[in-house]
């Protein structure tokens, strides 16, 4: 199933490129045009701050590439043939997702030489800057699982982008660019609690970036929130998406 996807690279690559591309546009972008309006909590340059900010937010870039293939598989009955043969019915789903998780493997890879280019470096050894990587592609890997499982609900490519948009809001109500303190009240605590922003504030600790410190319990521990997010939303959604997939065409 891996392998069928990276044909599908091979031989239609625009959108794997586009998605490359995008991520970079976007970090020129607040880079360079928002970013001399921006300011770090405690001092320090707003790139360093941004950076690890849109690595976490590059987790949620691209799922609707994922999740349009999958329903498009569902309408032209390609699923109810690979559920037809002799393989694992966690078969499709599995190999789907490593196929994904090259995919934003890559992406940071690209983008980590983007924001080195525009200014932005790590203070931290082999192991801090391996163990951030892994923190991102855990949660890239749960929130593909989401995806899945709102690709198998919607069944059809149009309603999936109409579900893509829910990842700006929770995107942008993290501490991805600002830090949630300077937000309203309620705001601010949604942001804090958000597993974006545990994700963002964990490997900003460990790049030895700026980081936001608020006084909520989210805020002084990062770390623990961006392990256990993502297990928790692992353990909830890919249960659903494998029951959901089984009962296709039942």
């Amino acid at each position: 199933m891996t392998r069928r996807g990276l044909a599908h690279w091979a031989r239609q690559p625009g959108q794997f490129l586009a998605n490359q591309a995008f991520s970079v546009m976007m970090l020129i972008m607040f880079a360079y045009f928002l970013g001399g309006g921006m300011a770090v909590e405690g001092g320090g340059d707003y790139v360093d701050f941004l950076v690890p900010g849109m690595l976490v937010l590059t987790m949620a870039f691209g799922l609707e590439s994922t999740m349009v293939e999958l329903t498009s598989d569902i309408n032209r009955g390609i699923l109810d043939r690979f559920r037809s043969m002799p393989i694992a019915p966690s078969a499709v789903l599995v190999g789907r997702s490593l196929l994904d998780m090259l995919n934003s493997v890559v992406g940071l890879l690209v983008l980590t030489a983007a924001g080195w280019l525009v200014g932005w470096r790590w203070h931290a050894g082999a192991a801090e800057v391996l163990a951030a990587l892994g923190l991102l592609l855990l949660l890239r890997f749960a929130m593909l699982w989401i995806g899945v499982y709102l690709a198998l609900v919607a069944g059809r490519p149009e309603l999936v982008q109409t579900v893509q948009i829910l990842v700006w809001p929770l995107g942008f109500l993290s501490s991805a660019f600002v830090s949630p303190d300077t937000m309203p009240g309620w705001v601010g605590a949604l942001a804090e609690w958000n597993p974006m922003s545990a994700t963002a504030g964990a490997v900003r600790e460990l790049f030895g970036n700026p980081a936001w410190s608020g006084g909520s319990w989210a805020a002084q521990h990062p770390a623990p929130l961006a392990v256990l997010w993502p297990l928790v939303l692992l353990a909830t959604f890919v249960p659903l998406a494998l029951r959901r997939f089984a009962r296709l065409g039942a």
